[in-house]
């Protein structure tokens, strides 16, 4: 009988079935590589700054198809280390192979946890950003790899990240609303056919029905590509972490105070969040040219990324007028049943002069 490797457990695992597995598909990489906001964004920071690579080592994390690991070895990288847990790493080896790159890079199938390697490398470079910065938990494998393979002062790409969000008018809300109080009106009908039909009366069951119907429709973060024109305030940085500095504990919960002020009137029904990151180097190597990524809200097609932002209903419209502010917080934390998956605590009121009313309290959001 085969010994099952460390391998072999990995993929048989719930994490693997509920996050890794997807990665291993060539459509999933696809999805990624026709990306043209994050593969300019990436493919500039990395031969733009062909100066920082010249000659260094090289940790790729979560290399997926190895695009970064070869746009490495092309700045000048003298050598690379792609590292990458699933299936896809074969096809990385195909890529290297059919560009030339064999001597220079090393595609290495293992979580970036159990990674050994001969030697300290000089920089990482990883496309680790989920939906809403953070979602996927992605960056604390980066993190785990930084604390141990990369020199003292070494730099990561990127460098830095930033989590935000805008109020936001959308037509989505609309349309869930009316979808949520569809199904209660079938909730109905359904709970008076259980009594007259079968003589079993479920309407002990309704508050448990609406609760999950609530959180599905209005308290589940929506996907989208959103338009910069249907933004009504000015960005509420929620966070900002250097990559080179940050811990996992800081990650796993976050919690920030908010205030933002938006002069004349505005009518918004949700908040829209997303992230930036910046490519900048190190303080002993900083890129000659730097690069942000931005997936806020954008004026064209072309401009949307596959990460979209995520959608936080409000109970109603709120109206703005004036100079009126937004005050309030936000608490991040990670799902209890999938780490990998999010929680947002949102509660937020309107401050207009002395008085204040509330839109949403200690609300709780998933971000699936």
């Amino acid at each position: 009988m085969k010994k099952m490797t460390d391998l072999d457990a990995f993929e048989r695992s719930t994490d693997y079935s509920n996050y890794f597995c997807s990665y291993g598909y060539l459509y999933h990489q696809k999805e990624m590589l026709e990306d043209t906001v994050r593969m300019d964004s990436y493919r500039t920071a990395i031969l733009g700054n062909a100066s920082c690579f010249e000659d260094k080592v090289v940790l790729d994390v979560g290399s997926g198809s190895g695009i970064l690991a070869i746009w490495a070895a092309q700045a000048g990288a003298r050598k690379v280390y792609a590292v990458e847990s699933t299936s896809m790493a074969k096809f990385a080896r195909q890529l290297v192979e059919a560009n030339g790159l064999a001597d220079k890079v090393e595609v290495i199938q293992c979580l970036a946890e159990d990674l050994e390697l001969p030697e300290q490398v000089d920089l990482i470079v990883s496309e680790w950003m989920g939906y809403m910065l953070l979602r996927e938990s992605m960056f604390d494998s980066v993190i785990k790899a930084r604390d141990r393979w990369l020199k003292p002062g070494g730099a990561l790409y990127p460098s830095h990240a930033r989590l935000l969000m805008v109020p936001y008018k959308t037509p989505i809300r609309a349309k869930k609303v009316h979808e949520y109080r569809n199904t209660m009106d079938e909730w109905s009908s359904f709970a008076k056919t259980m009594k007259e039909r079968h003589g079993v009366c479920v309407d002990t069951l309704t508050q448990s029905f609406n609760e999950e119907h609530q959180l599905y429709f209005m308290r589940t973060a929506q996907y989208t590509n959103a338009h910069a024109s249907q933004v009504m305030g000015p960005p509420i940085q929620l966070y900002e972490f250097n990559c080179a500095t940050v811990r996992v504990e800081e990650l796993s919960q976050l919690r920030v105070d908010f205030s933002s002020t938006r002069q004349g009137q505005a009518v918004f029904d949700a908040f829209c969040g997303y992230f930036d990151v910046d490519f900048k180097g190190c303080p002993s190597d900083p890129a000659p040219v730097p690069v942000t990524l931005s997936t806020a809200p954008a004026g064209s097609e072309e401009a949307n990324t596959h990460w979209g932002q995520q959608l936080f209903f409000m109970p109603q419209e709120v109206k703005l007028k004036g100079s009126d502010r937004l005050e309030g917080n936000v608490e991040i934390t990670r799902q209890e049943i999938n780490h990998r998956l999010l929680h947002l605590r949102l509660t937020c009121r309107v401050v207009s002069g002395n008085s204040s009313t509330p839109i949403v309290d200690n609300v709780v959001y998933n971000i699936d």
